[in-house]
This record gives C-alpha cells, structure tokens and sequence, in this order.
C-alpha cells in the first residue's frame, strides 16, 4: 500500500473509532449500535480494492478489538471486519466512482448482516451466547437499519476523500521529478559520467588515434 493510502486510512479508522466509542456507543439504541468502523471500512474498500480493504478491516477490527470498553475476544472482530473489506472490495466500482446509490447501499446492508452473522458465528464458536440473549432477529434488523440511515453521510465522502488522495497529481509529478533527479543525479556526479560527454569524448579519441596511426604509417613508407 501507498504511504498516502495508509496515512488516510490509519487516520479514518481511528476516527471512526473515537467517535463510534464515545458518541455512538453512548446512544443506548434498541438492537445494535450504528456501526461507523464498518462503513469507514466499505468505503474504503470500494476505492482500494479487494487487498487495501482486507488489510485495513483486519487493523481497524484489531484496533476495536484492543480499544476500550471492548469485552470480547482480541482478534474477533478484526477477522470479522477483514471478511468483510474483502468482500466489499471485490465490488469496487469503476476507478472507484458511483454511478447510483443502489448499489452501495446495497453493500452496506449486506455488510451489516453479513458482519452480524459473522460475529455472532465466531462468538457460538468461542462460548459467547450473548446475541442468543438478546435476539439474533432483532440485530439483525436494527443494524441494517442504523447503518444504511448512517451510510449516506458517511461511504460518499470517505469514498470521495480516498480517491483524491488516491488521484493526486502533485504527488505523482512531484515523485517522478524526484526519482529523474536522483537518477540524473547519480549518471552525473555519483559516477561522475555524463553520457553525452562520453560518447563525444570517444569518438574524438578514436579519430585521433586514427589520424596517429596514418601518421605513422606514412612515416615508416617513407623510410
């Protein structure tokens, strides 16, 4: 991954989950609680592809996972969200753009279900009963719900933010004005080579060497 991709995504995802732990997490909704890491996680996933968002949802569910008042098992949530910024970036739109809502808010549904199961399958799997008590139906639908109420004000703008940073011209010319001057740099004055001098330089000796070799020639006939 590019330093500027995860520069942006380290400073999204703690963000996110500032704001999901000291705002969100303090609402007391019925159900499930408005998940902001997950649709940082999708938006970014929808413009770096399938890798950048399986990379950035297992640190942003390890992050959740150490992050305080976290009860769980460390690494629950990071396989959970890895699965999922997988998925997400298999359906990344064309160079990252949206043409319509439909679709991305189709992925945020489906990633909040999906992410729900998940979490509760890898929960049975560890002895956490905790959804069977609260009801797997009604987190089901109260995550959905919360976060495709909270997708419109989120997925668009990450999703624009990433590819601007993704697409930044200066960065790019002022990279590759670098590179050309490092490597010119190095023909010039690390090697100390030029290579127009040189092939000048050689040409004028061997014309030279030429001209002394007639000379000597004529010199000896002579004799």
């Amino acid at each position: 991954m590019r330093f500027n991709r995860m520069l942006l995504s380290t400073t999204l995802v703690v963000v996110a989950l500032v704001i999901q732990v000291s705002v969100l997490a303090r609402l007391h909704l019925p159900g499930a609680v408005p998940d902001l890491m997950l649709l940082t996680v999708l938006a970014l996933a929808m413009v770096y592809g399938h890798v950048g968002g399986a990379f950035i949802g297992f640190g942003a569910g390890l992050l959740a996972d150490l992050a305080p008042p976290a009860d769980h098992a460390a690494g629950r949530y990071a396989l959970v969200l890895c699965v999922i910024g997988y998925l997400a970036g298999l359906v990344k739109p064309e160079n990252g753009r949206l043409k319509s809502a439909t679709g991305p808010m189709a992925v945020v549904v489906a990633a909040a279900i999906g992410s729900t199961l998940l979490y509760a399958g890898v929960g049975a799997l560890v002895g956490d009963t905790a959804a069977r008590h609260v009801g797997l139906g009604s987190l089901l639908f109260t995550a959905a719900l919360y976060d495709l109420l909270l997708a419109p004000f989120v997925v668009p703008g990450l999703m624009a933010l990433a590819r601007r940073s993704e697409n930044n011209p200066l960065a790019e010319s002022s990279t590759s004005a670098k590179s050309a001057d490092v490597s010119s740099g190095w023909l010039s004055s690390g090697t100390g080579l030029r290579i127009g001098g040189q092939r000048g330089g050689l040409r004028v000796k061997a014309a030279k060497a030429r001209v002394a070799r007639a000379g000597r020639i004529k010199g000896v006939k002579r004799l």
